[in-house]
């Protein structure tokens, strides 16, 4: 089989609940929903059904089945393949060693930052580190109600390292609008 493009961030996600059990692809779509793993990656049902097809074409996932329940379109059940397991755990082990370059659009912002007047800066400052922090409180709620359910820990370490990078973010922003109040950087 000719070798396939890496695995796409939803290629990564469906494989990983494969991992747990054969599924289909609503299910999944539903599981993650569940789980706040839309967070990670974008997901709509549309999106995976087409991400499952392609993993199959690619034969990482195989049918076992098909069931219908009631009046609803028949459901195909997949597992992942031996060699869907080992293009994960190559993946994985990629995303984990290899840190890349996502191009996220903050740090431009700040790069480009002193085209505004500080006073606007340090406002929309404001609004960021507000809407920071509701993340971060969302965060907080999850891990407690994660922990509540007593769910291993190995299942939720994202949350955990999202919390910390928020909180570095604010600190970082608060900071640098510190210096920009104080003329400790001039504007």
């Amino acid at each position: 089989m000719p070798r396939t493009a890496p695995l796409t961030p939803l290629g990564v996600a469906a494989l990983s609940l494969l991992v747990e059990e054969p599924m289909h692809p609503y299910e999944m779509y539903q599981l993650l929903i569940a789980r706040h793993e839309d967070r990670l990656v974008k997901v709509r049902p549309g999106t995976l059904y087409h991400a499952v097809g392609r993993l199959e074409e690619q034969g990482m996932v195989e049918a076992i089945g098909t069931d219908r329940e009631g009046n609803r379109p028949e459901r195909t059940t997949y597992r992942i393949s031996a060699e869907g397991r080992e293009a994960l755990t190559r993946r994985l082990q990629d995303m984990l060693a290899n840190p890349v370059n996502e191009y996220p659009a903050f740090p431009l912002a700040v790069s480009e930052a002193y085209n505004l007047p500080p006073a606007v800066v340090l406002e929309l400052l404001d609004r960021r580190v507000a809407h920071q922090q509701e993340q971060l409180d969302l965060l907080l709620a999850a891990e407690a109600a994660v922990m509540k359910k007593d769910v291993a820990r190995k299942y939720w370490i994202d949350i955990q390292y999202q919390q910390v990078m928020l909180r570095t973010e604010i600190d970082w922003v608060r900071q640098l609008q510190d210096q920009l109040r104080s003329g400790a950087l001039p504007w």
